[in-house]
């Protein structure tokens, strides 16, 4: 066997986000063994440095630091992961790509389109390899999706729907900022739902359906004051709890998106659904082995939905884990992430979704709360090659 080609890693944050990310990391060579490179646990980075210690020995990191920039300096080093709140993520891959190390950044990337471009320039400059993670692409039966519109079964498309439902912030005494909170925090977060919810939306829909154009949006902030966890003061909410807006993608088809954390019942309800001139799909992460699809070609005493449960070898991922009828679950989408993108340092290819990817994605955000402040069609400027 042919020695493998170790890139140390280094995750910045110990958050939810590190931990799928981590997790990612480990299975790879159990369940990827061909691969060339391998990844190493080399250092994790979080300010509380009891926490970070803690997290270091249960994952099987080497090292820990307490602030990042020691990360970017240290010359063992080869990949930065930012798990972070999304105001430092600028700060954070800009260094690194100026220190020449591989970035893999959570979504969304930047808290603005501003901020996103100072991203792709320093990432375009210093030439390095890197990928953002919206990890839903890789669900296998996200990817059939694709393979199946990409394939022409759906013919013309007509439209495209998603919505992603919540609920954990409808009690107005959840607070806004700090540790836990941080996404109620405009400051931080640099949106609410749009970027934390909608953004995953807009990558699987414009990876799957093409760009979009333009977009006529309205959102709401149904809790308008919350105390802030740090200050302990009352401060105005920034963020928007709800948004729902429709489009026109670049193939003429009609898009409707709708996003909320004020869905009593609902914890993470994502579900897509493509209605295409000779067939239509429909997809929801509650059953994400699953995906039904409706043939109008199938003889009519027999024409109906039907329910494809993704779990063969020849189907997307699949032939990575185990035997027909068995389910895989969402960590696994950051497995097959965190593969295709060691499989990218053999091949050379970029690990779609890229920074410029997610910055096209970050246009539609962008678009989405400048319509609802304008209320207002808004023009998104995407130039989509994905």
């Amino acid at each position: 066997m042919a020695e493998k080609k170790l890139i140390r890693i280094a995750l910045i944050g110990t958050g939810l986000m590190g931990r799928t990310h981590s997790n990612g990391y480990k299975r790879i060579g159990d369940f990827f063994p061909e691969l060339e490179y391998r990844p190493v646990l080399q250092a994790v980075c979080s300010r509380n440095e009891e926490k970070v210690k803690a997290f270091a020995e249960q994952w099987g990191y080497a090292s820990v630091e307490t602030d990042w920039k020691k990360i970017i300096e240290r010359d063992d080093i080869d990949a930065v992961d930012i798990c972070t709140p999304n105001d430092t993520h600028a700060e954070i891959a800009i260094a690194a790509a100026a220190a020449g190390k591989m970035i893999l950044c959570e979504k969304p990337l930047a808290r603005t389109l501003e901020e996103a471009k100072t991203m792709v320039d320093a990432i375009e400059k210093a030439g390095v390899q890197n990928t953002v993670w919206y990890n839903y692409r890789r669900v296998p039966a996200v990817t059939l999706a694709k393979q199946i519109v990409d394939s022409g079964k759906l013919g013309r498309i007509f439209h495209y729907r998603a919505n992603f439902l919540q609920d954990w912030t409808i009690n107005p005494d959840v607070p806004q900022g700090g540790t836990a909170t941080w996404r109620l925090d405009v400051d931080a977060a640099g949106s609410g739902v749009t970027g934390d919810l909608l953004a995953h939306c807009i990558d699987t829909a414009m990876w799957i359906n093409g760009g979009i154009k333009d977009v006529s949006a309205v959102t709401e902030t149904f809790i308008k004051e919350r105390v802030h966890s740090e200050s302990g003061q009352v401060q105005k909410v920034g963020i928007d709890d709800a948004c729902i807006f429709h489009c026109h993608f670049d193939n003429g088809s009609l898009g409707l998106f709708e996003s909320t954390r004020y869905a009593r019942g609902h914890k993470a309800l994502y579900t897509f659904e493509i209605n295409g001139e000779h067939a239509s799909i429909k997809w929801d992460l509650h059953d994400l082995n699953r995906l039904e699809y409706f043939d109008h070609s199938d003889e009519s005493i027999v024409r109906g939905w039907r329910s494809i449960l993704v779990t063969d070898a020849d189907q997307p991922y699949m032939k990575r884990w185990w035997i027909p009828g068995t389910s895989i679950g969402y960590e696994h989408s950051f497995i097959h992430q965190a593969a295709d993108f060691f499989e990218s340092l053999e091949t050379g290819e970029p690990c779609l979704p890229t920074f410029k990817d997610a910055y096209e994605t970050q246009k539609v955000c962008e678009a989405v709360l400048d319509s609802a402040a304008s209320k207002s069609w808004k023009d998104t400027g995407v130039t989509w090659e994905n």
